[in-house]
Order: structure tokens, then C-alpha cells, then sequence
């Protein structure tokens, strides 16, 4: 299927934090009511009909294909006493956090249901702007997702998030190159390296590797993935202190500077987002990209590619002497359940639903977005259906650091130091060092209960 970029990919990003805007408008709606704090469902009983509001932003498909409006004829199908009202929401995830969070912390109990980004679990759990679902769902509920989906969903040991489609990072490639010149689909970052170089040295290609390296929320994701392919972490497992200065993060932002220092991948890099590298790769000057999920079919498409039919897909490369595969960041987007809902036991029944197999697989075989439930992305017609969701049950996953409410702030200081390195206008350590002074005062600024 055809993908378009679009602001909602950050969940799996084209879209910028805009940080301190987005962080402050956040924390200004939350802190705008006191009505919002301690609330719980007004209704938590076990009624079965009735009318929810679900607030989303368009995912794919219009009018009757709508993704959004197959999923909901689909779950009333099943639960005819259960209505479920579409309210559309924003495709800006930013306007999206601000206009619910000013909603919410306002007392309105629509929209009853909502989704999210998956990185608002902590910012909306620490004010109380959305119900914490392992209050009311047994382990069992959140045992059938992919692993490391529910823990990027968690905050201060409680789950808010309920998985409903995931986006993560995978390694595109030209097959035909690669067979060319006798080259397997490399598995360490080291190989891939060389790799590119033989190509780029034969006038096959422009560019080695294209990735996103832009001073934004993309790079923080293509980040964490080396980071953790090294071994190293953001913030301690409580997100009390920062743990960026470490052998383990110099190693990652290093690599990623000498991608460009050797020529494999060019200055431009860093000015490059999810567009710009997907340009790249599609008009045949680049032997391998990383992106996201729709990056495949883009590839595939006559109209955007000139590369059609050339194309193939695998997990990220890890470091030399290191399991593979690499990690994949998570991106995606989460069914929350607003705290001033009055239709507890609907919402749930809804949030089970669209976690079921039955709903999973519509996202899979009609829209090949890649589900969240593990029996669903393993199956084999899944499998079968894409060549992307082929590799999903191969990867692994690795959530971005968002398990603090002042996650903006944390992401602000990873992507503008890593940035500063790939520019060369800053060490690794210093660069890592200075990041890991920004977290420590974003963490506190959490701790204190602002964003």
C-alpha cells in the first residue's frame, strides 16, 4: 500500500517536538484545572450498550476504507448494543497532545477514548489526563504484545498505553547491487560500511547509506538504536539520572560520525529527515537507508521510485561482536481512555477489541500497518501479505526514553548534541557529556512535577 509522509509518522517521526512549545503547552492545560487531579471514571460499572466517543486522526483509506471507520463497523458487528462515534482528530501530533491535554485537565469526559503517540504515557499519566488501564486489565491483557510495546507504554509501574498499531526502523536496500557484487544483506553496521564503500567506489551508487540526521525527534530514534546496539541507555531504569556519559553512547555517536567522515553517508546527513533520506534511496543514489515502515512500498511505487522492483528489506545491522539483529526503535500509536470518561467498562471493551486478533489482522492484511499483537504479527498469512511485515517477527524493538514526563526536554538534548557531533562541531564525549548534564536537569525538572 501506497504511504504518504505525514506528520502521524512521528509515531514513527516526520514531525518535530517542537520541545519547549509542545512541553510547555502541555503543561500549562494540565496544570490549568485542579478538577483533573486524582480523578478516576466516573462509571466503572459493567454496563454493555451504549454510545463512546473516539477521538483519532486519520490512519489510512478514506470515506468507506477508512481505517478508522472498518475497525469501528467491524467491533459494532460484534458489539451491537456498543456505538462508537468518530470524533477526527489533528494529524499534527502536537496540536494533538495540546488540544486533548486542554480538553482533559478541563474536565470534559468526551472524548471518552483516545489516540496517542506513543511516547505520552508519562506525560499524560503524571497529570492525570489518562486512566491507567493496568488498574483494570489483567497481566494477561498486556502478555499478548510484542515484546518492549508495553513497556514504552508504562509510567511509574502502570500501564496507560494499550498498543494498537506500531511503526519501527528497518534497513532498505538494493538487492539487485547486492547480488551484483556478491554481497550478502549485511548484519553488522562494520559490514554495512564496507559494503557501501565498494559500491560507491564502482560508481554504482551516490551515496552509501542515508539515514536521518536532522537536529529533530527522527534522530533521537535512528540514535537509540546504535545506543542500545553498544549496550548503553539514556536514563537508569527509575529515570532519576541520566546515563548518556558512557563508553557505550561515545561508541554510538562516534559510528555515526564516521559514517559521514568516510563518505559513506554525505555531509547533507545532517540537515536530513524521513523525506529527504527516502528521496535519496528512491532515486537510485543510495545503496541502503533506514526508515520507517512505508518506506517499502514508496520504494515500489512508479510514481516516487526509480528503483521499483530493486528493493529489499531486513532488521537494522548491530555492532560487530554483538546478537543480531540491532535494535528498531519504536514508533506507533496507543488507545488511551480518558480519565473523565463515563463509560468505563464500554472503553475497555473497545480497547480489548481492537488489541484482539480480529482487529489486529484488518490492520495487517488490508492496511499492512504492522500489529501489536504478537500471535497476529507472527502468523504466517501476515507473514505473507508484506515484505515488511515478513521482517517484523525477526526484529527487536527498543522504546525511546519517554518514561518521564519531560520526555520533550530529554529528546531536545539528545538530537541537538548528537547533531553537533555529525556537524563535527563537537566531540563525542563532550557532545555526550553536555547531553547527559541536560537529562539530569530535565529528569529533576520531572521529579519536581513540571514538564
Amino acid at each position: 500500500m501506497s504511504r504518504r509522509f505525514a506528520p502521524r509518522r512521528l509515531s514513527g517521526p516526520t514531525l518535530r517536538l517542537a520541545a519547549l512549545a509542545g512541553a510547555g503547552a502541555l503543561a500549562i492545560a494540565a496544570c490549568s484545572s485542579s478538577s483533573a487531579s486524582g480523578n478516576s471514571p466516573t462509571n466503572t460499572g459493567s454496563s454493555t450498550s451504549g454510545t463512546i466517543v473516539w477521538w483519532a486522526s486519520p490512519i489510512a483509506g478514506s470515506g468507506p476504507t477508512d481505517t478508522r471507520t472498518v475497525l469501528i463497523n467491524a467491533f459494532e458487528k460484534q458489539y451491537p448494543k456498543i456505538h462508537v462515534k468518530l470524533e477526527n482528530a489533528s494529524t499534527n501530533t502536537d496540536t494533538n497532545r495540546a488540544t486533548l491535554a486542554t480538553q482533559i485537565s478541563g474536565g470534559s469526559s468526551t472524548p471518552d477514548v483516545f489516540m496517542g503517540d506513543v511516547i505520552w504515557p508519562a506525560q499524560f499519566g503524571a497529570h492525570q489526563l489518562a486512566v491507567p488501564l493496568s488498574k483494570y486489565l489483567p497481566k494477561s491483557f498486556f502478555a499478548q504484545f510484542a515484546p518492549g510495546l508495553v513497556q514504552g507504554a508504562t509510567y511509574k509501574g502502570q500501564v496507560y498505553g494499550s498498543p494498537l498499531f506500531e511503526d519501527q526502523g528497518f534497513l532498505y536496500y538494493r538487492k539487485d547491487l547486492l547480488a551484483k557484487d556478491h554481497l550478502p544483506v549485511p548484519k553488522t553496521w562494520e559490514q554495512l560500511m564496507s559494503e557501501a564503500k565498494t559500491m560507491q567506489k564502482k560508481g554504482q551508487v551516490k551515496y552509501g547509506f542515508v539515514w536521518e540526521g536532522d537536529s529533530y525527534e527522527g534522530l533521537t530514534c535512528d540514535f537509540m538504536e546504535y545506543l542500545t546496539d553498544a549496550g548503553g541507555t539514556v536514563t537508569n531504569p527509575g529515570f532519576t539520572k541520566g546515563t548518556l556519559n558512557s563508553p557505550a553512547a561515545i561508541k554510538a555517536v562516534t559510528f555515526m560520525r564516521k559514517l559521514i567522515t568516510s563518505g559513506v553517508s554525505p555531509s547533507a546527513v545532517t540537515t536530513f529527515q524521513e523525506p529527504q533520506a527516502m528521496d535519496a534511496f528512491a532515486s537510485g543514489q543510495a545503496a541502503f537507508l533506514r526508515n520507517w515502515d512505508y518506506a517499502y512500498s514508496y520504494a515500489n511505487t512508479p510514481s516516487t521510485s526509480k528503483v521499483v522492483g530493486k528493493v529489499g528489506v531486513a532488521p537494522l545491522p548491530t555492532f560487530a561482536g554483538q546478537s543480531y539483529p540491532g535494535y528498531s526503535n519504536i514508533g506507533g500509536w496507543n488507545m488511551y481512555i480518558n480519565p473523565h470518561s463515563k463509560h468505563l467498562s464500554l472503553d475497555l471493551t473497545f480497547i480489548k477489541w481492537l488489541a484482539s486478533p480480529a482487529a489486529q489482522r484488518i490492520l495487517a492484511l488490508k492496511y499492512s500497518e504492522i500489529p501489536t499483537n504478537e500471535s497476529v504479527r507472527t502468523s504466517p498469512a501476515v507473514i505473507k501479505s508484506n515484505a515488511v511485515l515478513a521482517i517484523v517477527p525477526q526484529t527487536r524493538l527498543v522504546p525511546r526514553p519517554a518514561g518521564t514526563p519531560n520526555y520533550p526536554a530529554v529528546s531536545t538534548a539528545i538530537y541537538q548534541n548528537v547533531n553537533a557531533v555529525l556537524a563535527g562541531s563537537a566531540s563525542p564525549s563532550s557532545a555526550m557529556s553536555s547531553a547527559n548534564s541536560q537529562v539530569n536537569s530535565a529528569l529533576s525538572s520531572s521529579s519536581g512535577g513540571g514538564l
